[in-house]
């Protein structure tokens, strides 16, 4: 018998409930994890509320992201075996101590990469290289303007756009964070609670504005963020954690610069094992090397999911949060 929190009604973090469950048995391309660490994203309260739908219908087990240990394997998975540390992301089934996976979705985790890390790092890293690598190249020179720039995503991002060259601008929600977003890379962080972002990054960049805008913010920050782009900028929507952008007519990116939109998510990104892999390598390889520095800033036991998300739902935490089973 093993424990899982898992959804059997949509609603608020008090839905989340821990439950017996019984693990599977591997079948043939399939491995069995013992989870060390699983991490949490705001991807996992869309899943809760109901805003995304379960990919299998009702109960549902949260989670996109976990690293831990192979404990058994299934016919012909022969570059596994037993005791072998891997992570994942997939986008949902990852709170619970044990699950079976599918092997093509694993990667291995190096030296020099903690199973903490790699918990917090595979939706929350990899979402950082596919936006900085993929949907807009960033190159030495660019300017960027990053929202939430003190959460999981933003201070990896952050980190990453800097050591490619690029100028980076974030914005965040307190003095604390603002603090902690500059010593990820930042160059500038706007308090967007007491400053108009819109007006400071005008300042910041003397009128030039940037050339691509991450905003996984969504209604709040839309659509100020078109007013910080240069014309044939790119905004990049890949998260609403102040709700939907509501609909809007396209002639608006026209009138603002002949702008570039686009609503992007990672699991597109990493359809194909090589594109996984390969995100996987350049994540890795920056941390171990230093470059990108994983902070574990708060840590929940598994079966207090639900106050782990009231609490990221009330901006309560900054950088990355792990559930431990």
């Amino acid at each position: 018998m093993s424990k899982a929190v898992r959804i059997h009604a949509h609603g608020g973090p008090e839905v989340l409930s821990y439950d017996d469950v019984d693990a599977d048995k591997p079948g043939a391309g399939q491995v069995l994890i013992r989870h060390r660490a699983i991490g949490l994203n705001f991807l996992d309260t869309y899943f809760r509320s109901g805003l995304y739908p379960a990919p299998n219908g009702l109960p549902l087990v949260p989670g996109g992201e976990a690293a831990g240990t192979v404990l058994e394997t299934g016919e012909g998975v022969d570059w596994l075996k037993p005791g072998d540390r891997v992570a994942y992301t997939i986008p949902t089934g990852a709170y619970c101590e044990e699950r079976v996976v599918p092997a093509e979705r694993l990667v291995m985790i190096p030296d020099g990469v903690s199973d903490e890390q790699a918990a917090a790092l595979m939706l929350k890293g990899l979402t950082a290289e596919y936006l900085l690598r993929r949907t807009f190249k960033v190159k030495p020179g660019d300017t960027v303007l990053f929202h939430a720039a003190a959460g999981g995503v933003g201070l990896i991002a952050g980190q990453w756009a800097k050591h490619i060259g690029a100028t980076v601008i974030g914005t965040a929600g307190s003095a604390e964070k603002v603090a902690l977003a500059g010593q990820h890379g930042y160059d500038h962080v706007i308090n967007y609670r007491d400053t108009d972002f819109v007006a400071a990054v005008n300042e910041i960049t003397a009128g030039a504005k940037c050339d691509v805008v991450y905003d996984s913010v969504g209604k709040d920050t839309f659509p100020g963020s078109l007013d910080c782009l240069k014309p044939l900028g790119m905004f990049v929507s890949f998260g609403q954690s102040s709700g939907p952008i509501p609909p809007f007519n396209m002639a608006l990116l026209s009138q603002k610069g002949s702008l570039y939109a686009t609503r992007p998510t990672l699991f597109t990104y990493i359809a194909k094992r090589t594109d996984l892999e390969a995100g996987a390598k350049a994540l890795f390889d920056l941390v171990a090397a230093g470059v990108i520095d994983v902070r574990i800033n708060q840590r929940y036991a598994l079966k207090d999911a639900a106050k782990a998300h009231t609490d990221l739902e009330a901006r309560k935490t900054s950088g990355a949060t792990i559930l431990i089973p």
